[in-house]
């Protein structure tokens, strides 16, 4: 492994051990977060309230040395209260620009579903170009941006469900779920005392570990992760399976197959590895593809699951050897 590549190995396993000061177990969940934050792409984050949505995006940007935005999208929610506007100054006798929160680093979209679609698609521009359009005039947003979109997978009174394309502009999607007996008892702990993890966070008792400009260099580093042809031809061959399932209406795309791959290589990365392995793909394709995927209706109402649709796919397609 060469030199840089170590560089990313020793930052990767760094922020692993700061986050764990404050976010108490969920170890997969940090590590597809960090997988989205090193491959330069978006995240949609699944849970019911309390699982640490936004403590986890909060204690990222704190140790990747990132700036931080939380938007609570509501009904009312207007596109230029996420991108901002331009506002007429009296005293310099012209228009200055109000920067909106999608001015930042790692942005926070909490409960996304909440807000109509022309709302949740002024992201859209944000996400794929990482710039703005205010007024006719682009403004280009910190190479560092990334969306962290939330979603309560059980509540959906007055929620507009995220399109499909909307969907598909984010690589993976983080399933959050309550932590394990012995995690909750270890909370519980803290709780009592002054080391509860919002406590932590506050006192500066999380470091960091890179800057962001550091960051937006070290993420090139991904492509010394070595991918072999066979396993490219594995996992385009997973994502076209996906569109021919007997149970599934309609696919992932092209998008997927990209996703996968760089999903695989950081994946590898945090393993401690400069190659890919056929399970560093398996091990990846249900975050990646579960949010993608729909199921035929006869098939949803016999109480099939998009993850159980994607291990029968997984068992389908020929492993390399």
């Amino acid at each position: 492994m060469n030199q840089n590549l170590e560089q990313l190995k020793e930052v990767l396993g760094r922020a692993r051990q700061e986050i764990a000061k404050v976010i108490i177990g969920q170890g997969v969940v940090v590590d597809h977060a960090l997988i989205a934050v090193f491959t330069g792409q978006h995240a949609l984050i699944e849970g019911v309230p309390g699982v640490a949505k936004t403590l986890l995006v909060r204690t990222l940007a704190r140790v990747l040395g990132c700036e931080f935005s939380r938007i609570q999208f509501t009904p009312d929610l207007m596109p230029a209260d996420i991108t901002g506007t331009n506002v007429y100054n009296l005293q310099k006798n012209e228009f200055t620009l109000v920067r909106g929160p999608v001015f930042t680093s790692f942005l926070l979209a909490d409960e996304i579903n909440r807000a109509p679609a022309k709302t949740q698609s002024a992201l859209l521009q944000a996400m794929q170009e990482r710039q703005v359009s205010i007024d006719r005039e682009t403004h280009v947003l910190s190479p560092n941006f990334t969306v962290f979109a939330t979603q309560n997978p059980v509540e959906y009174e007055g929620t507009y469900p995220l399109p499909e394309a909307q969907k598909d502009r984010f690589m993976l999607k983080i399933s959050m779920v309550a932590p394990e007996r012995e995690d909750e008892l270890t909370l519980a702990r803290r709780m009592l005392g002054k080391d509860s993890p919002e406590a932590t966070l506050a006192a500066g008792a999380v470091q960091q570990v890179i800057t962001g400009e550091a960051l937006a260099n070290l993420r090139g580093e991904l492509e010394g992760i070595t991918l072999r042809e066979e396993l490219l031809v594995y996992l385009v061959d997973i994502t076209r399976a996906s569109r021919t399932h007997e149970s599934v209406l309609v696919g992932a795309g092209p998008r997927a197959t990209q996703a996968l791959l760089l999903a695989s290589r950081a994946y590898a990365a945090i393993a401690g590895r400069d190659f890919v392995t056929p399970d560093d793909v398996k091990t990846m394709a249900g975050p990646v593809l579960e949010h993608r995927l729909i199921l035929r209706p006869e098939f949803e109402i016999e109480g099939v699951t998009v993850g159980e649709v994607i291990q029968k796919i997984l068992q389908q397609v020929a492993v390399p050897r």
